[in-house]
């Protein structure tokens, strides 16, 4: 689609600098503008709110050259520039104009999960949204959010239709980072010569009542220019009204078929295909009003086009709505049909589109038109499908809304339940579909069952399995209803029945290909839990990598989020890669994420950072999460408190005493961390290992009785966890006198630190040897070779925590140039990894 209509001049740089102020001129569709407009001033202004992150609005009333700003800061941007807009017709779609921006569909319900996947593509980028009048709630909603991390630049109309709440939200955001800029009117004497370029044999006397009709316009200007140079006259009446006449004005100069087309695209509110237009289109363009290129029509201001549609009486206007209906694709027929009062075709309409329909969203959208037409009672089972429709697309609410809430038919039941799951009210969603009976279609029973389940796994975990077993009596071993098949291996996977993995795994597939991707998803990330709990992590990290990899391709950004979290936090606990599970978790956990995702991100980014030593860095990011989400809350507490350990505060790492409940290995990690901390802070080892599910955390356990057992408790952590592999080693060794028996354990702690990056413990195992006079030869900085100032920087925000992309930021520089800086001083510290070589950087400055 072409970039929204223009309602302003289009200005460009004067093509040559030796050109004065009243001959240098940019391109305004067949007109000129004087180069001193838009106003330096407020364009420098414009330049120096957007040295950071935030938002710059541009305000004016129509035709002041809100758009020429627009496209000035877009040209002298460098760097990618994402440039959109609002369509008045389409102001109901959700995210239009930032999907037009950055060219691809977005989350359209959920404003924080929009203000993501905006802000993952535009990054450092330059966004300009055009006509902001006329955009959705959603987008408004998502601004501001987006505005905390990047560039943005808006036009707004005035005046214009926003809510009170909406203006105060953009002006709060404006004043925040950024700047609220009105377009002051064009200067009497830059009018004044853009009258005489458009008409050269209009008399002194005229030029100067246009330049007062138009008020500063200069659109109006155009308007106005033009019409005289065309051989009218300026009339002198109605002054005050200000624009609109002056544009009622002109229209009303061009011939019927003109008039119409113009009409027409006031009415469509987007550029439309030559043909659309009819004979009209001739006369347009050639007045200047409208542009044409390779086959599609623009009005150059769309107010002008609205005025035009506002011309029209209602009979009139009806009667090219439903012209209009018989020209463009159904889903926008549907909505000029009810504009013309023709409820029942449009429902008609609406409801055949739908079947046509090739997303979840255009059908939903559709269905949902067709359900809330005044004046149409809509049918059960069109009622029944927007429900379905609405739900598939992750919009409960509206499910709930087209539904009778008294109504006892037990489809509707069942959607009606499904939503109240879907919106986390497991009891309310099992008293929806208490009244439906058994003798309901397989369908519907499956449903009914389904919701009852999970709601009964959230009250009665216990009742659940023996339920779930009942319910395989009546639907088969493999239910052919996908929710309930995957409600089932839930159950089943919460109390490891054997072959739960295939169990939930299959779920997933199967809802997968049925089409519930709400099921599948589900599905996926129970099964993503329930390995990480059971230590299975490298098949937890590449379930997680796949389901991300799916839900990216869905456009799913929360449960994406979510599982790249999981698949981050799999990967720091086997302590590999520290250096990139620093660097991706700390990019996640800086994005507006679901509070499950940003547990689970805050964890892997602190431990990967804790055990690469950049212990204080590690501290401060877990102290700054605010409301812990209850399910990572466990994960948090035992990374908080290993943080501490290896920072050498064994007295902040002990046994917490508040019995949270926690997944076998997190509880098992807690375990083994006390142990370590009773024996750095020489006090007794705590008792109660008794009962440990997981082999290799009771391996562990029993070695520090018997540390005899160490060697045996490390092969069990061999495939599974490097860094609690060298934990064990390095117990070994420290737990030994006899240098014989310790320096082995010991040197292969070292080699395998080293080789992960896990700097505090290659630290205590070489501490260790040295109290048996093995003295490692270890890498050393290069002689001679001093950090650079600016590799001191870029070090020092690598110890912070920042992100690649936030020091380029920070810096004015490239990503390719922080990591260049990044890997010098490896090179000159002598480090193998990013982490070390920040954490050595600290040491080297004393911070």
């Amino acid at each position: 689609m072409p970039e929204a209509p223009t309602d302003e001049p289009v200005v460009q740089q004067p093509a040559s600098p030796a050109a004065g102020p009243a001959v240098a001129s940019a391109v305004v569709g067949r007109a000129s503008v004087p180069a001193v407009w838009p106003p330096a001033d407020l364009l420098a202004s414009a330049v120096e709110a957007l040295h950071n992150p935030g938002l710059v609005v541009i305000s004016g009333a129509p035709g002041t050259g809100r758009t020429g700003v627009l496209k000035r800061l877009g040209e002298s941007f460098r760097g990618p520039v994402f440039s959109g807009g609002a369509l008045a017709m389409l102001r109901g779609v959700p995210a239009l104009a930032l999907s037009r921006a950055v060219r691809v569909r977005l989350p359209s319900h959920e404003a924080p999960l929009l203000a993501e996947a905006v802000r993952s593509r535009v990054r450092h980028g330059l966004l300009l949204l055009d006509d902001l009048q006329w955009a959705d709630p959603l987008t408004m909603a998502a601004l501001p959010a987006i505005a905390e991390h990047c560039r943005i630049v808006v036009t707004l109309r005035t005046p214009h239709r926003l809510p009170g709440d909406a203006e105060r939200a953009l002006r709060e955001a404006a004043a925040k980072s950024g700047a609220w800029l009105s377009m002051p009117p064009m200067p009497a004497d830059a009018a004044a010569a853009l009258v005489r370029q458009l008409a050269p044999s209009a008399s002194a006397a005229v030029v100067t009542d246009l330049v007062r009709r138009a008020g500063g316009v200069p659109l109006a200007v155009v308007a106005l220019a033009k019409h005289v140079a065309q051989g009218g006259t300026p009339r002198d009446d109605g002054l005050d009204k200000g624009l609109a006449y002056t544009v009622a004005g002109a229209l009303a100069d061009l011939t019927r078929p003109a008039r119409t087309a113009m009409a027409a695209l006031g009415l469509l509110g987007r550029p439309v295909t030559a043909t659309v237009l009819g004979e009209g289109l001739t006369e347009l363009v050639e007045t200047g009003l409208v542009e044409l290129a390779d086959g599609v029509a623009a009005p150059v201001s769309p107010y002008t086009a609205e005025v035009a549609a506002g011309l029209l009486d209602a009979a009139e206007r009806a009667a090219l709505h439903r012209r209009l209906a018989t020209l463009v694709p159904p889903r926008e027929a549907a909505r000029h049909l009810a504009a013309a009062g023709a409820a029942a075709e449009a429902y008609q309409v609406a409801v055949t589109a739908a079947a046509a329909a090739e997303s979840s969203g255009d059908r939903a959208e559709l269905l949902l038109l067709a359900c809330d037409l005044p004046g149409v009672d809509a049918e059960p089972q069109v009622r029944i499908a927007a429900a379905r429709a609405a739900l598939a697309a992750g919009r409960p609410g509206s499910c709930l809304r087209v539904l009778d809430a008294n109504g006892a038919d037990p489809v509707a039941a069942v959607l009606r339940g499904e939503a109240l799951l879907q919106q986390g009210s497991p009891v309310p969603a099992a008293a929806a579909v208490a009244s439906v009976g058994d003798d309901v279609p397989a369908e519907v029973l499956g449903g009914r069952d389904r919701i009852r389940l999970l709601s009964m796994l959230t009250t009665d975990p216990g009742g659940a399995l023996a339920r779930a077993e009942e319910l395989l009596g009546v639907h088969g071993d493999a239910p052919a209803h996908p929710g309930l098949r995957a409600a089932i291996a839930a159950v089943r996977a919460g109390t490891r029945q054997p072959g739960w993995e295939y169990g939930l795994a299959s779920a997933a597939s199967a809802a997968g290909q049925a089409g519930d991707a709400l099921a599948a998803r589900w599905s996926a990330w129970l099964l993503v839990e329930t390995l990480t709990a059971d230590a299975r992590l490298a098949e937890a990290s590449q379930a997680a990598a796949a389901a991300a990899a799916a839900c990216a391709g869905d456009l799913a950004y929360s449960w994406q989020t979510r599982f790249l979290a999981a698949q981050l936090w799999c990967d720091a606990l086997r302590g590999d890669q520290i250096d990139e599970v620093v660097r991706r978790a700390g990019d996640l956990a800086d994005r507006t994420l679901p509070a499950l995702a940003r547990g689970y991100a805050v964890a892997a980014a602190s431990l990967a950072e804790a055990d690469g030593g950049l212990l204080a860095p590690a501290r401060a990011r877990l102290e700054a999460l605010q409301n812990r989400p209850a399910s990572a809350g466990p994960v948090l507490d035992w990374v908080t408190r290993e943080a501490a350990w290896l920072d050498g505060r064994p007295d902040q790492a002990f046994d917490p005493s508040d019995g949270a409940v926690s997944t076998p290995l997190v509880d098992g990690l807690r375990r083994i961390t006390a142990r370590w901390a009773a024996y750095d802070a020489g006090t007794a080892v705590t008792a109660g290992d008794d009962l440990v599910p997981l082999a290799p955390v009771q391996a562990t356990l029993e070695a520090w009785k018997a540390p005899d057992r160490f060697a045996e408790a490390a092969a069990a952590w061999h495939a599974l966890a490097r860094r609690e592999e060298v934990r064990c080693l390095l117990a070994q060794g420290l737990l030994e006198d006899e240098a014989q028996q310790a320096v082995p354990p010991l040197l292969e702690a070292e080699r395998l630190a080293e080789e992960a990056g896990l700097v505090v413990l290659l630290g205590r195992a070489r501490r260790a040897l040295r109290r048996h006079s093995i003295r490692r030869d270890t890498r050393g900085r290069r002689a001679g070779d001093e950090l650079t100032d600016r590799e001191r920087d870029v070090l020092r925000l690598v110890a912070n925590g920042e992100p690649t992309r936030r020091i380029a930021g920070q810096l004015g520089i490239s990503r390719e140039t922080v990591e260049t800086h990044i890997r010098s001083g490896m090179r000159k510290l002598g480090a193998r990894t990013r982490t070390e070589a920040a954490a050595l950087a600290i040491e080297e400055l004393g911070q």
